[in-house]
């Protein structure tokens, strides 16, 4: 299978990691060697309840039995999907009511942009610096790194980038501005948090000079931070909520969540003013739909701030510099990327899956499924810390 891989599947990267998988259940995932890897990253924060959960399996294996794909997005109204829209507006404060379904977290971006556009009549975006929402064109145009960008150019024009965290920046949203699009925690970056009431502060200049504002929450949000988004935590309510990843239990799913009035603005002048066939997809949105009722009826949200303190406390090590995040959007920042590369790599090795952030190299990604158990936790920290004891004696001898 491994040859086939690299023969016949488009490759990211010029070496993947090319394990071989077997199956996956809970926070394990197993090779087709027989070995048992500890999983501390979740598909990149997406299976949030782990691998093979029995809810998401029952809900998915009950819709394919009744249909499956019917018609274009829109159209016809199928129970999963109102569910979860239903749901989602229970949960999410005023005014965010009316969700737009679709395939991934990017797509949503794209929908978000758009949306920001057609409510202002403005054309201007404005991005952090180190900012990461995907990779089509317009998610890209929005990327705070332009040595990966460049390649790909022209881009949407009239998109500009602002530092994260910097309160003059703020004076840079004005009357031509249709929104101001953040991580509510950048992810790529290095799991950096807003500081000083930013993210408010941003809000307040929005409403001020009539932009919107976006949040990207496809990394902390589903209760990954011990809140249900991010947002959450920072006394700010956004304009347009965008979501993905942990949403749909391991299956592909992103979506934007704005007012009716509008999200209104997207079926008329032009009508399809966004279309999608797959969105809300009836057999996604019912693994969507557990997902989402487990995560708010179980008690994972309020186990965070203990299990945040686990890792903290069993990572303590003397290569580990700091660890930055929240709840279980974590990351272990080591000396360099050689470093984190190595102990990544190490790990691998030891059956503990971790992984790297996207844009800062010393960085050690810890996103694991938000039900994994306090042994589980200190069994993943024994091994990474004794792997960096082997490396911290290789070096010192």
């Amino acid at each position: 299978m491994l040859s086939d891989f690299f023969t016949y599947q488009a490759q990211t990267t010029p070496h993947p990691l090319g394990m071989e998988i077997s199956h996956a259940n809970g926070c394990y995932i197993y090779d087709t060697q027989g070995n048992a890897h500890l999983d501390f990253v979740a598909g990149v924060s997406a299976c949030s309840l782990g691998h093979g959960h029995p809810k998401v399996i029952q809900a998915v294996t009950e819709q394919l039995e009744k249909y499956a794909h019917v018609m274009v997005y829109g159209e016809y109204a199928q129970g999963p999907a109102v569910e979860l829209c239903k749901l989602l507006a229970s949960l999410l404060p005023d005014p965010l009511d009316t969700t737009y379904l679709v395939n991934s977290g990017t797509e949503a971006i794209e929908g978000s942009l758009k949306l920001a556009r057609r409510a202002t009549g403005r054309s201007e975006i404005l991005y952090a610096h180190h900012a990461y929402h995907g990779n089509t064109m317009g998610s890209l145009s929005v990327m705070g790194y332009e040595e990966r960008k460049e390649p790909f150019g022209p881009l949407i024009p009239d998109c500009h980038a602002i530092t994260f965290n910097s309160l003059e920046d703020i004076d840079r949203i004005t009357e031509s501005t249709a929104a101001v699009i953040l991580e509510t925690i950048q992810g790529g970056a290095g799991f950096i948090l807003p500081e000083n009431n930013y993210l408010k502060k941003v809000k307040e200049r929005c409403e001020k000079v009539g932009a919107l504002l976006i949040l990207d929450e496809i990394q902390p949000g589903f209760g990954r931070t011990g809140t249900l988004f991010g947002f959450q935590h920072f006394d700010v309510v956004p304009d347009i909520l965008v979501m993905g990843k942990g949403m749909g239990g391991g299956l592909p799913i992103g979506a934007f969540t704005a007012s009716q009035a509008l999200m209104s603005l997207l079926k008329d002048r032009p009508k399809l003013g966004h279309i999608t066939t797959f969105g809300g997809n009836p057999v996604i949105a019912a693994a969507a739909l557990a997902t989402l009722k487990e995560i708010a009826e179980r008690d994972f949200m309020r186990q965070m701030n203990a299990k945040e303190a686990l890792f903290r406390k069993h990572l303590e090590h003397p290569l580990i510099k700091e660890i930055r995040g929240k709840g279980l959007m974590l990351a272990a920042f080591v000396e360099d990327g050689d470093l984190a590369t190595e102990a990544i790599l190490a790990c691998k090795k030891e059956n503990l899956i971790l992984f790297w952030l996207l844009f800062e190299p010393r960085a050690i990604r810890i996103t694991p499924p938000l039900t994994i158990t306090e042994e589980e936790i200190i069994k993943g920290c024994e091994i990474l810390t004794g792997v960096l004891d082997e490396i911290h004696s290789k070096n010192k001898g």
